[in-house]
């Protein structure tokens, strides 16, 4: 007993000195150590040698017509009635960086929070800053296309549609600035970085391939708050290294646009654009636009497309509408569906200093409304001026629609092309999971041969088979075509649209008023960008005749010609039909024949004293005869009467109507050939 004890006394120190060697040869723990933040590459600006930019600001003829600037140009609020507080604001600086670093600041001093009827569909959030760097001529609201890079108040970085959490919110009273690195001699270069009060708020976020190497104009898109905005040249938050500001950029490092030439005497212009739908007047409009920036397209169409660009939300399926009036009611939020927008727009458009383009393709055909709305823009802030479109395009303009209808071709074959390579690699996939699977079959049935002892009848068994000869791969991707214009294509003077210019139902009740604008109407200028005016004149009345044959007539008004005719019609029918009636009964008839007698004897005794009374007895007794003669009874032939030779339908000689025999149905068909002849001759002349 005493040795068994010793025994497991031994075994018990020998695993305890090896449990405390194990424990010596084993590594200390080493705590995990918190990240070092990362280390600030940026280094101090040094100081900018030779001439500076001048005249860095805010160019408000590069802004959204909701921009509403204070004196100094720092301080930008926005509209906010209606429907107007959904709708982004957007304006550009008149200076864009081309190398170097600088940055500019923005700091909210307001939030708005303007009444609004609740909805689900209403666009969040309801407060927005937006602030980055966009190419020159590109959208003016950031994170609408490729062409701009921002970060937002919610703490996104955005491009296009791809964005990713880059920071913190930043609120009322944070001074946001954001930083571009064009400098090629910095690790950072080609990248934007945003710092909230001084301090890095995220990493450098490199700038997209296509922007490198151009201009970027700093940019700030907003809504709902009242913002501040610092160009330089001293920033309000100085950040951990000297940086220069865009207002005491160096010159050679940027761009300045220089500010659009005004007319002599100071006024801006309102253009009228005057074209025929389906005949290229909106394309016009965009072109003219593109090659104008200074000018703003006021429209419904362009109402529409801020608003989704804003950030509204309108179902798949429900635009409806037109080009010229698409529906501004299907976006679900009850102040933007009640176009408060666009009267907002057209009562602010003529306070303010910029060159607009009125682009509403039905009104500036008709002159009652081009004068209505002519008379909100006064002659002594703006030239009115109305071009008309219409006729045989230019060489220009004609290129313009083939290389449009080229780029829609393009972008239809290469959706086509992923279709069909998407297609491919499906069914690639499904071939490669059918194989593996025969494979694992074959593979299973090999092993239960084998199992049997059959392994060697299998073999001999394929030893016979012949191989199968490889079909030839149908996955390879075959080299697209070229796409080309069709000879047709070729041939089209307009781009055809998905959707109409006008509806048919606005269409058929406007188009006979369709006219040329004339300088009576108050217009100071007319240009004909196409064609003389003598042929658009004839152009426009040949078109409106061909639409009078093949155009419903929606609000066609009787004239007063056709009342007359009627209400003549309606006399004559009555005093026929009562001829005839006193014709059927031999009392009434008696009764008219002794009227007739009567009244004949009356005018015979009147004509023959006054040929008396003028010496003439002898015409007086011819004309006795002759009276005599014919009141003599008449015979007449009915069944062989020439009715074209009948001079009083209503007595043929013997006091008989020529209907005097008519049933229901006589009656009907004369009335109705009668109406059929009145409604086609009065539908002519009333429709002009």
């Amino acid at each position: 007993e005493e040795k068994a004890e010793e025994k497991t006394e031994e075994k018990a120190e020998a695993k305890a000195e090896e449990k405390a060697a194990a424990e010596e040869k084993a590594p200390e723990e080493v705590k995990p150590k918190a990240p070092e933040p990362p280390k600030e590459l940026e280094e101090d600006a040094p100081a900018i040698k030779g001439a500076k930019a001048k005249d860095v600001a805010l160019n408000f003829e590069d802004s959204t017509l909701n921009v509403m600037p204070n004196p100094s140009g720092k301080l930008l609020q926005t509209l906010s009635e209606g429907g107007m507080q959904y709708l982004l604001a957007g304006v550009r600086s008149n200076t864009g960086i081309k190398s170097g670093r600088y940055m500019f600041e923005v700091k909210i001093v307001e939030n708005l929070t303007p009444e609004e009827k609740t909805s689900e569909r209403t666009p969040q959030p309801r407060q927005l800053v937006r602030v980055g760097f966009s190419l020159a001529g590109s959208s003016l609201l950031l994170a609408d296309g490729v062409d701009n890079v921002c970060f937002d108040s919610e703490g996104w970085f955005i491009h296009d549609k791809n964005r990713k959490k880059a920071g913190r919110k930043f609120i009322r009273g944070v001074t946001a600035a954001v930083l571009l690195n064009l400098d090629a001699a910095s690790p950072n270069k080609n990248t934007v970085s945003l710092f909230l009060d001084g301090e890095r708020a995220c990493p450098p976020q490199p700038l997209p391939e296509h922007m490198c190497g151009k201009t970027l104009y700093p940019t700030i898109t907003y809504k709902n708050v009242t913002v501040d905005v610092n160009l330089g040249p001293v920033a309000r938050k100085p950040f951990p290294f000297s940086c220069h500001m865009v207002g005491g950029a160096a010159a050679a490092d940027v761009e300045v646009t220089k500010a659009a030439k005004k007319a002599k005497d100071g006024k801006c212009e309102v253009v009228f654009p005057v074209g025929l739908p389906e005949q290229g007047f909106f394309d016009w409009v965009d072109d003219f636009v593109e090659k104008h920036p200074g000018y703003v397209e006021l429209s419904d169409r362009k109402i529409m497309e801020w608003a989704v660009k804003s950030g509204a939300w309108r179902p798949k399926g429900t635009l409806g509408g037109s080009n010229d009036k698409p529906d501004l009611t299907k976006f679900g939020v009850p102040l933007l569906d009640d176009g408060s927008v666009r009267r907002v727009l057209n009562t602010i458009a003529p306070s303010l200093n910029r060159n607009i383009v009125v682009a509403e393709l039905k009104a500036n055909l008709v002159a009652d409304e081009r004068k209505n709305v002519l008379q909100k823009f006064c002659t002594q802030d703006f030239k009115r001026k109305a071009v008309v479109v219409m006729g045989e395009p230019s060489a220009e303009y004609k290129a313009r629609v083939q290389s449009l209808i080229l780029a829609e071709k393009k972008a239809k074959a290469e959706v086509e092309a992923k279709k069909k390579a998407a297609e491919a690699e499906r069914k690639r996939l499904l071939e490669h999971k059918k194989k593996m699977a025969e494979e694992a079959k074959k593979a299973k049935e090999a092993a239960q041969r084998k199992k049997e002892g059959k392994e060697e009848e299998k073999k001999d068994e394929e030893a016979k088979e012949e191989p199968k000869a490889e079909e030839p791969e149908d996955a390879k991707m075959e080299e697209a075509a070229p796409v080309e214009l069709t000879a047709e294509e070729k041939a089209l003077s307009y781009r055809k649209s998905t959707t109409t210019d006008l509806s048919e139902a606005v269409l058929a009740k406007s188009y006979a008023s369709f006219s040329v604008p004339t300088k009576e109407e108050g217009f100071d200028e007319i240009t004909f960008e196409w064609q003389k005016e003598a042929e658009c004149s004839t152009l426009l009345k040949n078109w409106i005749l061909q639409k009078k044959l093949t155009q419903r007539a929606e609000d066609l008004q009787p004239g007063t010609a056709f009342k007359e005719a009627w209400t003549k019609w309606q006399k004559t029918l009555q005093d026929w039909r009562r001829r005839q009636a006193e014709w059927k009964d031999p009392a009434r008839r008696k009764a008219a024949a002794e009227k007739k007698k009567k009244e004949a004897a009356a005018k015979l005794a009147e004509e023959k004293k006054a040929l008396i009374d003028a010496g003439d007895e002898e015409a007086a007794k011819v004309l006795e005869e002759e009276a005599k003669k014919d009141a003599a009874p008449m015979e007449i032939d009915f069944d062989g009467l020439d009715v074209f030779a009948v001079q009083d339908i209503t007595d043929l000689g013997n006091g008989m109507p020529l209907f005097a025999n008519y049933e229901h149905e006589d009656w009907t068909l004369m009335i109705t050939r009668y109406e059929l002849h009145l409604l086609i001759h009065s539908f002519k002349k009333d429709l002009n």
